[in-house]
């Protein structure tokens, strides 16, 4: 496997709790139609997903250093 896949199928998902009972969850998926990998970011509440995003794994890492940067800068 390269850099740009996920090696521990455990590793390919986590949550995080938001108030409410939302979670916001970060999967690497499988497209069914292409079979290619890619980074889903969903707001979820009771299973089920209302609101999602899909990335290009190779963008998750600059995603993260721009989110980190992003609350530096704005004291978060």
């Amino acid at each position: 496997m390269d850099e740009d896949t996920f090696e521990n199928v455990e590793a390919a998902y986590h949550e995080i709790k938001m108030g409410g009972g939302w979670y916001l969850t970060i999967s690497l998926e499988t497209s069914e139609r292409y079979e290619k990998e890619y980074v889903e970011i969903a707001k979820e509440r009771g299973g089920q997903k209302k609101g999602r995003f899909n990335l290009n794994p190779k963008y998750a890492r600059q995603l993260g250093e721009a989110l980190i940067e992003f609350a530096d800068s704005n004291e978060l």
